[in-house]
């Protein structure tokens, strides 16, 4: 009996945080870094004429930071608000031009770049393992709301902008691994995050804009999470 105390006795002294599971509510700091890139859909008129040959979204990075804050809902799950989350993309689009304007910067093939702050709230369901001395891994899906606070839809001074509306909803899935430390928890994470709303705002007077019908986000994001 002696020995089955002290080596639970041992076994704590070991754990770093071994409380922290039981609180019900905590809070931590989240870093990302972002892939970024459009999911596009071309409109029908991108066949009828041939000012723009091709138009193919980029791969660009971005970074942001956020406020994470979990709610325990029992030993398995926890519920996930990230909040505010600010993130800063750019995204661009490579088209190919059959007649370029020099006078207006244009060449054979162009760059359009879009460059947004994105305010966004993700709220997420995590499901934890068990608990391995101070490792643990999970997995959480959610969806998120953001608004881009840089959107131009509305500017009509925008001859060479592709125009995104400013609010965005989707769908988010990831796996992480918690680290318990001794004064703080860190967990590297990895998920996709995926629009499914049409942001595009299409102008038909603007070639760069006029091929293109549909526009949705698609992100690969890669957090590194300290929680207290």
């Amino acid at each position: 009996m002696g020995i089955s105390l002290t080596a639970s006795a041992q076994l704590r002294e070991s754990t770093n945080l071994p409380d922290n599971d039981e609180k019900w509510y905590h809070i931590g700091i989240v870093i990302m870094g972002t892939a970024n890139r459009f999911q596009i859909n071309q409109h029908p008129r991108f066949l009828q004429y041939d000012s723009v040959l091709v138009s193919n979204p980029n791969n660009n990075f971005g970074f942001g930071i956020g406020g994470m804050h979990t709610f325990r809902i029992n030993n398995r799950f926890e519920a996930r608000v990230v909040f505010p989350q600010l993130l800063f993309v750019n995204k661009s689009i490579n088209y190919h031009l059959q007649y370029p304007d020099p006078t207006k910067g244009e060449s054979a093939e162009m760059d359009q770049n879009v460059e947004s702050i994105l305010l966004g709230i993700p709220v997420q369901l995590k499901l934890k393992s068990d608990r391995i001395g101070n490792f643990r891994v999970y997995m959480m899906g959610g969806f998120k709301f953001e608004t881009d606070l840089s959107s131009k839809a509305s500017s009509r001074n925008a001859e060479n902008l592709i125009k995104l509306n400013k609010s965005d909803f989707g769908i988010e899935a990831g796996i992480g691994f918690n680290f318990y430390n001794k004064m703080f928890i860190l967990s590297p994470e990895i998920k996709i995050s995926n629009g499914i709303t049409n942001v595009h705002s299409r102008d038909e007077n603007l070639k760069f804009s006029n091929v293109i019908d549909k526009i949705q986000s698609r992100q690969i994001i890669f957090s590194l999470i300290f929680e207290g």
